[in-house]
């Protein structure tokens, strides 16, 4: 139902109303005036005149048709009175407010054009009879008749103008509260036919910010390039890079006046300020601005080794160089953004339903059991038998949906990093399912897009998730590194291998490897020997150009060395470096009874 048709139904009991309050005030002034007989006939003509305005309100023809009525009844009942005392006259209100009303619904069809007419045609054949019976009326009593007209047009406009501003304003009221979802569906729709419109993968962030790099490493003289854009927290993100060996950008601006200029002033930054962390000796830095229609979207750090390759020649080329790719980037991030955010709150939508719904009912089943086996009689054991394992079932599924919702509601923390989100995550499926959980984790003070934090999340959950249901295992290794836009996240168990996967199982298999394609990574799935199975998704591999130390292979002696000598060794942490932490074998047993964790910088 529209909005317009709501408002008919909220004022078709008052317009009745009025109409009935109207009438029985003109039968009584008639009755008392002029007696019964007149103000019975009257009222009779009258009622028959309303009867369309009340039983087809709605009606295009007979509605409009039936106000005319009743103004005509109430000019020919004045009329015949001889214009004194007038005692129909109160009953203009009803069809003049009426009309009012029916003439303010906003559309713009043919009709609606017609019923704007109606109020202003029903004031001037009013105002025309009842002032054409003024040279009738007696000299004497023709001054209180035409005062008397003039009052019950004035007030019969009131109520007009009333009316039609109480509709107005009712529309404008449910129109304003449409308007963001109007705005957004149309913004939405625009979106999705650009988006099919739009060759090849060009909504991918990593995609364009890649393309930039690629352009930018062109200049000559340019030894390091990286694209960053805005992240939460007033910090940077890489979202692609280029340079012969591993660098450890700057992604807080406060730290950086090259950056943080180029981003407030929206103009080119060129000085001998290094970009990154990692970079040693003289250096030459150029910060050039992706502006978009009066925002900054993101950045393009250039570094060189030579502290006088960046002149204005120089400048000049690295802007037109990366003219242009500033509303593709932005168009891109502000896509991810939205199907992130919807994303999250179809995740948090479907965790509500299942608890609210078939997480209480199966809590109310598990109950009914209880009951059940508890007023048994003693001799019935193979009914207890058979309640018991329907007991230990609705057990298992109870606890799988409370994992499923754990992995609905787990989310990558903005204070707090990938790694921790899944290092969260590890244990606790480990200490629930009994798992004995070995914890690998590099993580710098470096972010990647929430977007690509969250895919990654997904897949490692949905790894440590098949581990734990399909593969029968004991010992779970997970393996985290963070070093954007390079990223790589390992999960190895000892199970039963790929062999013994259910199909539901694959089905998992299928949907990581569908999130591993929409961030643009590598998905690997292998077996481990002697067994199990070792899922890896990688993220910008070539971003890794140097090697660092080999990290033990799960279950591999020098990995139960790491972790013997991790319960002791505690070495101190260098200050005023960012948050930088490898946990090299954290052990967790399912039961709690033993924990080891190593910290140490790169």
């Amino acid at each position: 139902m529209g909005d317009e048709a709501v408002l008919e139904r909220q004022w078709r009991l008052p317009a009745v109303a009025l109409r009935g309050v109207l009438f029985a005030l003109v039968a009584v002034f008639g009755w008392a005036s002029e007696g019964l007989a007149d103000a019975a006939t009257w009222c009779g003509i009258l009622a028959l005149a309303a009867l369309p305005g009340v039983v087809l309100p709605r009606h295009r023809l007979l509605a409009p048709a039936g106000q005319l009525a009743e103004v005509v009844v109430v000019v020919l009942g004045t009329l015949a009175t001889d214009g004194l005392p007038a005692w129909m006259l109160p009953y203009l209100i009803a069809p003049f407010a009426t009309a009012a009303f029916d003439a303010a619904e906003q559309d713009e069809g043919r009709y609606s054009r017609l019923r704007s007419w109606v109020p202003p045609v029903l004031v001037a054949v009013a105002a025309v009879g009842l002032i054409a019976q003024a040279p009738r009326v007696s000299a004497y009593d023709r001054g209180t008749y035409v005062t008397t007209v003039a009052v019950a047009l004035a007030f019969g406009l009131a109520s007009a103008v009333g009316a039609w501003w109480l509709r107005r304003s009712r529309s404008s009221d449910l129109h304003h509260s449409q308007l963001p979802y109007a705005e957004a569906a149309a913004l939405l729709t625009q979106l999705r036919v650009v988006a099919r419109q739009l060759p090849g993968s060009t909504l991918d962030p990593g995609g364009i910010a890649t393309e930039i790099v690629d352009t930018a490493s062109r200049i000559p003289g340019v030894a390091r390039a990286a694209v960053l854009s805005a992240a939460s927290g007033r910090r940077l993100v890489v979202l692609a890079q280029h340079a012969d060996e591993r660098v450890d950008w700057e992604t807080s601006p406060q730290m950086n006046s090259l950056l943080a200029d180029a981003w407030a002033g929206q103009k080119p930054q060129a000085g001998q300020v290094p970009l990154s962390r990692s970079t040693q000796g003289p250096v030459a830095s150029l910060v050039i601005p992706l502006v978009a229609e009066g925002r900054t979207v993101g950045l393009v750090a250039i570094e060189s080794d030579d502290p006088a390759a960046f002149g204005p020649e120089a400048i000049t080329a690295a802007e037109d160089r990366t003219k242009g790719a500033a509303l593709r980037l932005e168009t891109a991030l502000l896509f991810e953004d939205v199907r992130s955010m919807a994303t999250t709150e179809e995740r948090q939508r479907l965790a509500r339903e299942i608890h609210d719904g078939i997480a209480q009912e199966l809590a109310m089943l598990g109950y009914g059991i209880d009951n059940a086996m508890a007023i048994l009689p003693p001799e019935a054991d193979e009914a207890k038998g058979e309640l018991e394992d329907l007991r230990s079932e609705v057990t298992r599924l109870v606890t799988e949906l409370r994992f499923s919702l754990f992995e609905l509601r787990s989310n990558v923390d903005r204070q707090g990093g990938l790694a921790s989100a899944i290092a969260d995550y590890a244990r606790t499926v480990g200490a629930s399912a009994g798992l004995r959980v070995h914890l690998s984790l590099d993580e710098g003070g470096a972010r990647l897009p929430a977007s690509t934090e969250a895919e990654l999340l997904r897949i490692a959950q949905e790894a440590i998730t098949n581990a734990r249901k399909h593969a029968r295992a004991e010992n779970l290794w997970v393996t985290c590194e963070v070093d954007p836009p390079y990223t790589r996240i390992e999960v190895t168990d000892d199970g039963q291998g790929l062999s013994g996967e259910a199909p539901e199982g694959r089905y998992g298999l299928a949907i990581m490897s569908e999130r591993a394609e929409r961030i643009r990574g590598s998905l690997e799935i292998r077996p481990h020997q002697p067994h199990g199975t070792t899922v890896a998704v990688v993220l910008n591999a070539g971003a890794r150009p140097t090697p660092r130390a080999e990290t033990p292979r799960p279950g591999s002696a020098a990995w139960a060395a790491a972790d013997r000598t991790s319960r002791t060794e505690q070495p101190a942490r260098r200050p005023g470096r960012e948050k930088n932490l490898r946990l090299a074998s954290c052990a967790l047993s399912g039961r709690g009874s033993q924990r080891g964790e190593r910290r140490h910088e790169r």
